[in-house]
């Protein structure tokens, strides 16, 4: 079941999403060669705890730590660890959520670490660029293969592969709600698009093939061809004036 919000529910969740996104924008200022995916957990769960929130990630379906950090070739829900250090030329993709008040926020960048090719950066920019292109299309009345092809169709324009075996997920009290959102998809296809949902939407792009694995550890999701891979991701909503994205 869909759950719409209030427009005052709304309002709560943009708490969430404001730690969210201030948390994303001061990892981005602390990211260089030589620092542990470890040292970024601790100074991402410090920065949600001043902030009265809590990790929406932390302990969820058993999941160790308060974000997840994946690099390069790595997609998404990379587990921080102290023995695990940046390197330069590397991307890195950091996924966060927040609970204010029992609504969550959720949102996900990939950063350069020092300097990166004209390849990585264009990988970035487009994975970035392909979540705008989709939320052009969260509009009333329209379906949420709307979103997701114009996603699609984005990234494949420019020569990249979405991931199929990850989506994104509506949000409010609970972190994962219905529906899933497929970065893929046909246009005028799937369920009405209404006034209230609220959306987490993120592209996962990969340089090469759409194909991913999961490691031993049961969360790091990698691309099988080795390539790198970028999300991109925010929680927008859909009010009576349009699209608001809370995690900006």
């Amino acid at each position: 079941m869909i759950v719409l919000k209030t427009p005052t529910e709304i309002q709560k969740m943009k708490k969430a999403g404001k730690v969210v996104g201030d948390l994303l924008k001061h990892l981005e200022e602390k990211i260089k060669p030589g620092m542990t995916t470890k040292q970024l957990d601790t100074i991402a769960d410090n920065f949600i705890k001043r902030q009265g929130a809590r990790a929406s990630f932390l302990g969820y379906m058993g999941y160790p730590a308060s974000i997840c950090v994946s690099i390069d070739d790595e997609v998404v829900h990379g587990i921080p660890s102290d023995k695990r250090y940046l390197e330069e030329g590397s991307i890195v993709s950091i996924d966060v959520g927040a609970i204010v008040d029992g609504w969550h926020g959720d949102a996900a960048r990939t950063y350069a670490v020092g300097e990166i090719s004209p390849e990585k950066k264009r990988l970035i920019e487009v994975t970035k660029e392909s979540f705008f292109k989709g939320i052009e299309n969260f509009k009333e009345g329209g379906r949420l293969g709307d979103i997701s092809e114009a996603i699609q169709r984005y990234v494949e324009a420019n020569g990249y592969s979405v991931v199929r075996q990850l989506v994104g997920h509506g949000i409010g009290r609970e972190m994962h709600e219905e529906p899933s959102v497929p970065n893929y998809g046909r246009a005028g296809h799937g369920v009405r698009l209404s006034k209230g949902m609220v959306l987490a939407i993120e592209p996962m792009v990969n340089m090469g093939r759409y194909h991913v694995f999961t490691l031993e550890d049961g969360w790091t999701v990698k691309t099988e061809d080795g390539l790198p891979s970028a999300h991109y991701e925010n929680t927008v909503a859909l009010t009576g004036d349009g699209i608001e994205i809370l995690t900006l």
